[in-house]
């Protein structure tokens, strides 16, 4: 396996730096030339001084500013910032990879401007295909570049199919844990605060990703990823619960097959995997151990007590800019709940709210669906005033 030159956009969050832990363990394989980041300067900061990429971005001028104060004049090491800074970094010249692994429709543009380069891409922003499937794909195909999920489910599905052919794949199945709240009464899901909604019970992640694990909405947002990733039809792909967070998830054949991805629930395994594919890395992590985890259960999700997988294989169903629509009310109605200004029942009756007030858009170009994308925010917005 050749060293392979790789830019992170989103390097100060969970998968950013998992993916630096990866990075670092196999710097014969993999060198960092590029980083993008929010408002983490000093986490950043020493992100450059261990991996010294070349070129970095930041969410403001002033930031930047601030950044290169902190690295001294000595730092080699350009400074760029906003959402050009993002687009500059994803499509480096000598960049062989780009981790797009910013959080919500932030991703989107850089995701597609990477793809665009000629760059293939490690995809942890779900929202990117949430909200642009078709037109990502169509896009993928065009400049030949690989699109490898970094999602652990979907890193499942794509290991499980090349057991057999597409056309004879009967059912993909998705696993959640079931979050936090999984064997809550209905009622007290109005009690739930933000800091028992961000405590997972088997993944280490950030707070958006936590919150949509916690009402199932990142489940549905994934149903929507596998159904364009894997180019099948959304009926084909359904959702269980697994609690145990050890089978990622599978893969039925019509012959009856089902073919099941296992592992410790470890984001550096998944991320591995994208990275140096079709090789695979002895990352040192601990193994599975399968008489440990002998009881392994999977249930139906309760739709009535978390109904934001519903919702979303409804948007999907109907298609348009709707995933996107979805989406957009989703990030505002999470940040509204985390600034403890919302009930946690209420973040899907925003989302609901919003897609039923919204008119129909078609996802026709990237404009079109930014705008369904800013028009869905100000409704979300509005509504969260009246809720």
């Amino acid at each position: 396996m050749k060293n392979k030159k790789i830019s992170i956009l989103g390097s100060t969050g969970s998968i950013g730096r998992n993916v630096l832990k990866v990075a670092a363990c196999f710097p014969e394989h993999f060198t960092v030339v590029g980083l993008t980041a929010g408002w983490n300067i000093d986490l950043l900061r020493q992100q450059i001084e261990i991996f010294a990429p070349r070129l970095v971005s930041v969410a403001v001028e002033e930031e930047a500013a601030k950044l290169k104060t902190l690295l001294g004049p000595a730092s080699q090491t350009e400074i760029v910032w906003g959402q050009a800074g993002n687009q500059q970094v994803a499509a480096m010249q000598d960049t062989d990879m780009v981790v797009s692994a910013i959080v919500g429709a932030a991703g989107l543009l850089p995701t597609l401007a990477a793809i665009r380069s000629g760059k293939d891409i490690a995809l942890a922003n779900k929202e990117t295909l949430v909200m642009a499937g078709r037109f990502i794909m169509d896009e993928v195909k065009k400049h030949q570049v690989r699109l490898l999920p970094i999602d652990s489910e979907h890193s499942a599905i794509a290991q499980a199919l090349e057991a057999g052919r597409r056309e004879d794949v009967a059912r993909i199945i998705l696993t959640a844990s079931g979050g936090p709240f999984l064997n809550l009464e209905q009622e007290n899901l109005w009690q739930v605060t933000p800091d028992q909604a961000l405590h997972h019970p088997n993944w280490d992640m950030g707070r958006k990703i936590s919150i949509d694990s916690a009402t199932l909405m990142n489940k549905g947002l994934e149903v929507i990823e596998a159904r364009w990733l894997f180019d099948v039809d959304l009926n084909k792909i359904e959702v269980l619960v697994h609690p145990q967070s050890i089978v990622h998830s599978l893969v039925e054949f019509v012959d009856g097959s089902v073919v099941a991805q296992l592992g410790i629930p470890d984001m550096r395994v998944p991320i591995s995997y994208a990275l140096s594919y079709p090789y695979r890395l002895d990352t040192g992590l601990s193994r599975l151990n399968l008489t440990e985890c002998s009881n392994l259960s999977f249930l139906k999700p309760d739709t009535n007590r978390f109904p934001a997988l519903q919702t979303a294989y409804e948007a999907c169903r109907m298609g348009g800019c709707l995933p996107t629509v979805m989406n957009a009310a989703n990030e505002v109605a999470v940040a509204a709940f985390l600034d403890g200004k919302l009930k946690f029942p209420e973040i899907s009756r925003v989302v609901a709210e919003t897609l039923t007030r919204m008119d129909f858009m078609e996802d026709k170009d990237i404009e079109t669906i930014l705008e369904a994308d800013g028009i869905a925010r100000h409704l979300s917005a509005e509504i969260l005033q009246v809720i």
